[in-house]
Formats: structure tokens, C-alpha cells, sequence
């Protein structure tokens, strides 16, 4: 495993463990098979861990098995503040200590205003007294590093950078994104302030590989250095020497073993001329296909009518590279099949998901545009029949 370092001299592995995507079933977490997965990960020297608040289950799962391996300290905890859930100083420590306990430890190696978007908000913190907050857990250790999530543009994000003496920062940076959210030009400025930046969001929430269309498939497939779509993600990112770490929300031993590998044999300044041309083709070929730049995060959720927006937004791209009717009968069986629908028909446009979403994707809008290619009017039609079906079949 390689590493890069902090301001403070402490290293980070390069390859980091996004702790989002546990394998979960009915809302648990499979705690066995995601104490093998992170084991394997120590074992072959990733040493960064990043969860948050509200993953649900994260904290805890990552804290247990970290306490019963006894590896704490062969690892380094990034957690996030949910502001966005708080009121007033007395709030922040109440859900910090609610932190350290689900982790199972006395310290957070790195400490995150999770997902800061204006400056205006971090000046609201600071009138709630979160300066003196942060430097009083500094002083006695309890925090370590203090840093900032952020979606948003490349101006607001360099605002946030100089409003504070920040250790580190993380932002979602792809070559999808290479200009857009903070961007290069974020990445840059972050590193000209001396300040290390953490990677999200590497494969677009699964979009540079399991969402490529099929000629930038075939684009990776004819180069002559044979590496996966993920594998070229990754490498495009561990080129930059701005880049610290990159985070991979691995949820397999095979996708551990794999990025290990690929860690491995990254290098700075690695990439030829030839690599950045199919680069190009791909965000090329990517571009002339997507439909709606959702990446799965999540933060849109939950619906409060119940509407599975990820789901949709997937969905909706695949019918872009996949067989259009298999995506149709995909989309029903997972949503509006299931005993408590999930389906588009349900949005009532209320707008709550908008205020969440890193992309500023105008969600409402764009869901109407999803119900006409997965709902059109003959499915819903079938699927009302469907429904007496089952209900004439139950009673």
C-alpha cells in the first residue's frame, strides 16, 4: 500500500474505505461479512475509514469490529457532523458523544462538517460557538483533524476553504467531474493552501463502470494497457499529487482485492498522453448517454411519500445503454411490486428531496421525465391490474 501525507506529517493510505455501503439486508447490516471485508482491508494496509452520522448503522458497525479485533489504533476514523440536525453548542457535543460511543473509542482521528455547502452556514455554526467547540476538543485530542465535506461550486468551495484554518477537506471529484462541483480547479486551490484533500465519489456512485455505455466499454476493452473501467478511474485520480486518498465504498473481497492491487502499482505523473485521450473518449461517450447526473448517494432520501429516488434515477440512465423494456420490468419489480410501493407515482412534488441533493439535480423535474420512459401509461395501466390480481388473490 502506498501513502500520502497530512499537514501534520501523519499518512493516510491512498486507497480509502468509504463506509456507506455495507451489504445490508431489511435495513441491517451483515456485520460478519463486512468485519471479513474490513479486515482484509487492515491486513493489506488501508488505514482510512470514513462513516457519518447518518449512514445508518455505519458508526456502529465500523466501531464493533474495530473493538473486536483490537485494531484501533492501526486505523484512522473519519466521521462526520450532521449541522443540519442541530440547534445550538449543547446539541453538537450531545450527538458527538453519541459518536464516540457507537464507534467504541475516546478520539476521531478525522472530523467533518458533513456535506458544507455556503458559507453562510459555516458562519451560522460559528454563532453557535463551533470555533471554540472544535479547539477545545483539538486541545485535549479528541478530535485530531478537522476538515469539511462539500458538493457544490468550484467559488463557494474556495470561500469555504479560506473561512477557516481547516486540516483537510473532501469533495466528490471523478474525470466525469474533473470541472464541475469544487473541480480541478478546487483541488488545486485546496493543495496551494497546503490542504490535503479526501476523494468521493471515484466511480460516480458505479457509473464509471457498472453505468458505462457499451462504446466506452469497448473504448477500454481495444486500448493496449489492459485495466478495468475502475480501475482507469482510479489511476486518473492517483496520478495527482493534489489527490491524498481516495475512498472506495468497497462491499466485496473481490472489489478489496482488487483497488488493493490497483493502489499498489499507482503512481504520480504515471499517466501518459494516450491514457488522457481515452479519458476523453470516455467522458465523451459517457456524456452523449446520461440522462441525469444522479450518483446514488442517497442524501435525497428518505421520500417522505415513500418515492425511491436513486432507484428511479438508475433505472432511468440504464434504459440509455441497456434493453429498454428489461429496465421497464427492473424498475416495476423493485419498486411498485413490492408490498410497500416505492414507485414515481407516488412523488408528489413537494420538493423536499431538492434541498438535499449534492448534484442540485432539479429531482422533481426530472422524475416526470423518468415516469414517461419506466412508468408510461400501459405499464401503470398493467400494474393497477397486477394489483387487483394480488389483492383479489390475498383475500
Amino acid at each position: 500500500m502506498q501513502y500520502r501525507t497530512m499537514k501534520d506529517g501523519t499518512e493516510v493510505s491512498i486507497l480509502g474505505y468509504g463506509c456507506m455501503r455495507f451489504t445490508a439486508s431489511a435495513g441491517r447490516i451483515n456485520l460478519e461479512k463486512a468485519e471479513k471485508e474490513i479486515m482484509l482491508a487492515i491486513e493489506n494496509g488501508v488505514n482510512y475509514f470514513d462513516t457519518a452520522y447518518i449512514y445508518n448503522g455505519s458508526e456502529d458497525a465500523l466501531g464493533t469490529i474495530l473493538e473486536r479485533n483490537h485494531c484501533r489504533e492501526k486505523v484512522q476514523i473519519a466521521t462526520k457532523l450532521p449541522y443540519y440536525l442541530l440547534k445550538n453548542a449543547a446539541s453538537v457535543e450531545k450527538l458527538f458523544q453519541e459518536q464516540l460511543k457507537r464507534l467504541r473509542t475516546d478520539y476521531i482521528d478525522y472530523y467533518l462538517m458533513h456535506m458544507l455547502f455556503d458559507v453562510e452556514v459555516w458562519n451560522r455554526l460559528k454563532s453557535i460557538g463551533i470555533e471554540e467547540w472544535i479547539a477545545e476538543k483539538k486541545k485535549t485530542g479528541v478530535i485530531r483533524h478537522i476538515g469539511f465535506s462539500f458538493h457544490g461550486d468550484t467559488n463557494t468551495f474556495k470561500a469555504l476553504i479560506d473561512a477557516y484554518d481547516w486540516d483537510f477537506c473532501q469533495i466528490q471529484y471523478n474525470y466525469l467531474d474533473e470541472h464541475t462541483q469544487a473541480g480541478r480547479a478546487g483541488l488545486l486551490y485546496a493543495a496551494e493552501k497546503n490542504i490535503p484533500v479526501i476523494i468521493m465519489e471515484p466511480l460516480r456512485g458505479g457509473k464509471l463502470v457498472d453505468g458505462l455505455p457499451d462504446d466506452a466499454k469497448k473504448a477500454i476493452a481495444n486500448y493496449p494497457l489492459k485495466r478495468t473501467a475502475a480501475q482507469w478511474a482510479f489511476h486518473w485520480l492517483w496520478d495527482q499529487p493534489q489527490v491524498t486518498c481516495v475512498l472506495s465504498g468497497m462491499n466485496s473481497t473481490q472489489m478489496i482485492t482488487e483497488n488493493i492491487a490497483s493502489a499498489d502499482e499507482a503512481g504520480i505523473g504515471t499517466f501518459t498522453k494516450a491514457d488522457h485521450h481515452l479519458i476523453d473518449i470516455l467522458r465523451q461517450k459517457i456524456n452523449q448517454h446520461l440522462k441525469v447526473g444522479c450518483t446514488g448517494c442517497g442524501y435525497c432520501m428518505p421520500c417522505p411519500h415513500g418515492v425511491d429516488i436513486p432507484t428511479a434515477f438508475r433505472c432511468y440512465n440504464q434504459t440509455a445503454t441497456q434493453k429498454k423494456f428489461s429496465t421497464i420490468l427492473e424498475y416495476a419489480q423493485v419498486t411498485s411490486l413490492k408490498k410497500d410501493s416505492s414507485a414515481m407515482t407516488q412523488c408528489t412534488k413537494c420538493g423536499a428531496c431538492e434541498k438535499h441533493c449534492p448534484q442540485h439535480i432539479e429531482i422533481r423535474k426530472e422524475l416526470q421525465n423518468a415516469k414517461k420512459t419506466l412508468q408510461p401509461f400501459y405499464i401503470r395501466v398493467l400494474l393497477k391490474l397486477v394489483g387487483k390480481l394480488v389483492k383479489r388473490e390475498s383475500t
